[in-house]
């Protein structure tokens, strides 16, 4: 299995970081693949296979720590293609929230 768990929706509260600029503020790290559930159940393959993919975007996905487990909110794409290039890490901007 590639992700911890497919989810659809956002569980955790609303964070209020909406734009690529407040996102940017949150240092990118690594995270593992099996460790992340997913807030998005379907992929648009031509994000996925696009080669200008991360053009008008963020570099890193983004992702949300809430309540000890770490929720994909944005990057799907990014995740996939990693998983796909056998790579087990993603290069993200995770947001720890308050529990």
């Amino acid at each position: 299995m590639i992700f911890q768990a497919v989810g659809d929706g956002r569980p955790y509260p609303d964070h209020g970081y909406e734009t690529v600029g407040q996102w940017a503020e949150v240092a990118p790290r690594q995270v593992r693949l099996e460790q992340l559930v997913t807030t998005k159940r379907t992929l648009d393959l031509d994000a996925l296979l696009a080669d200008d993919s991360t053009f008008f975007g963020d570099l890193f996905a983004h992702v949300v720590s809430w309540r000890g487990q770490l929720y994909l909110e944005d990057g799907l794409h990014r995740a996939v293609r990693a998983a796909l290039h056998q790579r087990q890490v993603l290069h993200a901007r995770v947001l720890a929230l308050p529990d």
